[in-house]
């Protein structure tokens, strides 16, 4: 099977780790969380550091949980995380979602958070996850849309991070509006039984503001984003640094609001 042909647009800077550790089932996978047994084997999909990863287990206990990752140095979280949590029914592995090294029927539950945006074939990366997954069980995913995102006040600069966001996603391999896509990817995948919904995030507080606004100032700046806007010509380093002030001015307004929708399907193997 091929290899992964996209570039994780992210990468695993700190500003992006800051967003990753903040998730949880209840914040970002309460669509599955029904389906959901203990004893139950669930192999996760795009783990980054561990947080969804460890709530699954504690869920599904005693039943296993393997969370598997392309980039072999945020599984060293992804470990902490679990051995905080004192659990001992998670291990974690490399692994390309286009070729899982797991025989056929492994699993009853595969989940993948905001992965299928970022990987060079979302239809076969779905198939490989219904290859492992027993017949009867739950392929589940969950994708966020970068064009239906939307925002108040209209600060200056943010039209323009969202438009090269996007632009710097595609070039990279990825597409950025997934969530709207996924259930066409899942039909071309060939599932027949889907279920799909849909949720956001949303930051109005003025914590959630800061915390929101100051996490994507920085990786605007100093992520691997970053680098892959100026070095793929998309950008200009002053640029990124007027859009990062945008992000600021953003945060610093006492009536800000931003959402993030997601599409999630539940599909049937």
């Amino acid at each position: 099977m091929p290899k992964e042909t996209a570039v994780y647009t992210h990468g695993h800077h700190e500003s992006v780790l800051r967003s990753h550790t903040w998730r949880t089932a209840a914040n970002s996978a309460a669509y599955l969380v029904g389906e959901l047994r203990p004893g139950m084997d669930v192999l996760d999909v795009g783990c980054g550091p561990g947080t969804i990863t460890a709530d699954l287990a504690a869920l599904v206990a005693p039943g296993r949980v393997t969370g598997v990752d392309a980039a072999a140095d945020v599984l060293d979280l992804a470990r902490g995380t679990a051995a905080e949590r004192g659990l001992d029914n998670v291990e974690f592995a490399v692994a390309d979602v286009h070729a899982l090294d797991f025989p056929d029927d492994s699993f009853d539950v595969v989940h993948a958070h905001q992965v299928l945006q970022h990987v060079g074939d979302p239809v076969l990366a779905l198939r490989e996850m219904r290859r492992v997954c027993r017949p009867g069980g739950v392929v589940a995913a969950r994708d966020s849309d970068y064009a239906a995102m939307s925002w108040f006040p209209e600060v200056p600069g943010l039209g323009e991070w969202q438009e090269l966001y996007r632009r710097v996603a595609r070039a990279n391999g990825g597409e950025p509006d997934a969530g709207r896509r996924l259930v066409s990817w899942a039909r071309a995948a060939g599932f027949a039984d889907i279920r799909a919904s849909a949720a956001a995030w949303c930051f109005a507080t003025e914590d959630e503001r800061a915390w929101w606004s100051g996490l994507w100032a920085d990786r605007t700046t100093a992520s691997g984003y970053a680098r892959l806007a100026v070095d793929g010509g998309h950008t200009r380093e002053e640029t990124l640094a007027t859009l990062a002030e945008a992000w600021r001015e953003w945060g610093r307004r006492d009536d800000a609001w931003f959402m993030v929708p997601h599409g999630e399907v539940l599909l049937r193997a």
